[in-house]
């Protein structure tokens, strides 16, 4: 779809030609100082009337009514040059893609050097314009009967720049596989439960692994058994639906060593048990398995990436039912690490199942653990919607992850963790852990009890149970699942030392 070319002169014939505009100094200069002279200054007109503005955000039509050129003009205000960062940008080309696809466009060409300003260099306009493209033009097909087909498809965007072709190409894939992963989870988030089981997921994971040759493995519930997985197969007792434990691995270095695993919470759908939810509070509890998504989003751009890394995948795939069968408050469950654990609340399965998932990720070799999961309402209280909340172990890995965050514009906040909060969660009576102490600092908590299980491995969680959908249609992607962590995931196993 992308296409690259030298920079054109004023009588190239285009469809929709995008030029980006800054704040301050002269509004039109090169291509764009070509039109205005040929249009008479009426662009410079226009400007000073206000219906074409750099205010960040806006985006301005104009057809030029000339015999050759483009028969549309798309500026598109990117605000003060010294205000521009990546996330900036890329919200703004989401905006343009935006109006592009409201005006059914599916030509347009892009000067890109008119895009880039400080640190943001041609070929990092090149990875933003990729991912925005297919982050803001992202569609759930849904399930009516007469649903239509995807309404909207570039055919053809084609990208002017003075840079080396070579090296714009190069980042045009790599944002081309942020956008498309993230999407990939978005559609896995999407998919209601009773059509994303377990094992489907776990099919998916297969798919997965065959396109991009890694090595993987799917625990089903008796190996899970005789290894003595309690927290994992405690949560799925009450199901018909069998639990997975989904493993992949890539392999970018000659030897398994500096394994980097990724551990994604897979609930594909939770009651919250005997402790049962409300109604509204059950409502999108298919999106439990978005950390789950976050990780398999990924793993598919390290596919397509292949970094010099190694890679190590783990997901605890199951839903979180009712039956005669369930697991109960006051239970006590032996996991996988042999630690003991009071069942004090069935709607804190997160966690249980995590702590077999980073239990064998550890088994398997991990040298360091970021696991990623919609574990607690408690993170909304704190951070709200907008913000992931972090704890941590280890202060390097944290700031390797904190860095990958900023780069991709995914914001993650740090929560502490106490001796104080590791009491609490140490606090049965009658056994080694207590899965749900208290409401108070209930995001704490959830993190702490991973934690006494990632012990004294480099371990970083991420509670997404905020960000992991969106309530509106924003400039990046349509109202639901957004895929958030698997840019950040991936640009930091990219980076990972």
């Amino acid at each position: 779809m992308f296409t690259v070319k030298p920079l054109p002169s004023v009588e190239t014939t285009e469809e929709a030609l995008v030029i980006g505009l800054f704040e301050g100094g002269k509004p039109f200069a090169g291509l764009a100082g070509e039109y205005d002279t040929r249009l008479g200054g009426q662009l410079s007109g226009l400007w000073k009337e206000g219906d074409i503005s750099a205010k960040r955000g806006r985006i301005a039509v104009v057809h030029p009514f000339l015999p050759s050129g483009a028969k549309r003009l798309y500026f598109v205000g990117l605000g003060k040059k010294e205000e521009l960062t990546f996330a900036r940008l890329r919200e703004a080309f989401g905006k343009l893609f935006g109006a592009l696809k409201q005006a059914k466009r599916t030509e347009a060409s892009i000067v890109l050097d008119a895009f880039t300003a400080g640190d943001v260099d041609e070929n990092e306009a090149a990875h933003a314009l990729a991912e925005a493209y297919y982050l803001a033009t992202y569609e759930f097909s849904g399930y009516k009967q007469n649903k239509r087909e995807r309404d909207y498809e570039m055919k053809s965007l084609t990208v002017y720049t003075a840079a080396d072709a070579a090296d714009i190409e190069a980042n045009l894939f790599v944002g081309s596989v942020y956008g498309k992963a993230t999407n990939s989870a978005r559609t896995l988030v999407n998919t209601p439960g009773n059509l994303l089981t377990a094992s489907d997921l776990a099919d998916y994971a297969a798919t997965l692994a065959n396109r991009f040759d890694f090595d993987y493995e799917i625990l089903e519930k008796e190996d899970m058994e005789r290894l003595g997985m309690g927290a994992l197969l405690a949560v799925n007792q009450g199901s018909k639906q069998p639990p997975k434990l989904i493993v992949l691995k890539y392999q970018g270095k000659e030897k398994w060593e500096g394994v980097i695993a990724l551990v994604g919470k897979g609930v594909t759908f939770d009651t919250g048990g005997y402790c049962l939810k409300p109604r509204d509070s059950m409502l999108d509890m298919k999106t439990d398995m978005a950390g789950a998504a976050a990780v398999l989003g990924a793993m598919e751009a390290i596919g397509e990436l292949r970094p010099e890394q190694n890679v190590l995948a783990v997901i605890p795939a199951t839903d979180n039912m009712i039956s005669g069968e369930a697991f109960k408050p006051d239970d006590v469950i032996t996991s996988l690490s042999g630690k003991t654990i009071e069942v004090r609340n069935t709607d804190a399965e997160g966690r249980l199942i995590l702590a077999d998932a980073v239990t064998y990720a550890k088994q398997c070799g991990a040298n360091c653990i970021i696991d990623v999961a919609t574990l607690t309402g408690g993170v909304i209280v704190a951070l709200g919607t907008d913000k992931t909340g972090a704890m941590t172990n280890n202060e390097a890995l944290f700031e390797q992850l904190l860095e990958a965050s900023a780069e991709t514009g995914e914001f993650i906040w740090r929560l502490p963790i106490t001796e104080h909060d590791r009491e609490r969660v140490r606090s049965s009576k009658i056994a080694d852990l207590n899965n749900s102490p208290g409401r108070e600092g209930h995001a704490i908590m959830g993190g702490a009890f991973i934690g006494e299980f990632a012990e004294d491995t480099p371990w970083v969680h991420l509670d997404i149970a905020g960000t992991a959908t969106a309530k509106k249609d924003g400039d990046l992607g349509p109202a639901g699942a957004t895929g958030v962590m698997v840019r950040t995931l991936t640009a930091f196993v990219e980076r990972f030392e």
